[in-house]
């Protein structure tokens, strides 16, 4: 699985500041706390531009996807949260 997590580590690397900085943070974090079926959400989750992400994260504009809402609601808004951002 670590191969699996080096490779969405990379893919968490972005061109919007806010959007690279939660994703790295909680790829650095909490990745190795979540299950392969998480981690498989997460990773389709990574397949959104910035702009949609960060849309939905910062503005609560809707994905059209419930399993990845609720993913980004449980593990990602917390980061964004915190103020860092």
């Amino acid at each position: 699985m670590s191969t699996e997590i080096n490779r969405i580590y990379w893919k968490c690397r972005r061109g919007m500041r806010e959007i690279d900085l939660l994703l790295r943070e909680f790829s650095s974090s909490d990745i190795y706390n979540i299950d392969n079926k998480q981690l498989k959400i997460f990773d389709e989750i990574l397949n959104y531009d910035d702009q949609k992400l960060f849309d939905y994260i910062f503005k609560n504009v809707e994905l059209g996807n419930k399993s990845h809402e609720n993913f980004i609601n449980e593990h990602l808004k917390k980061f964004s949260q915190q103020g860092n951002f």
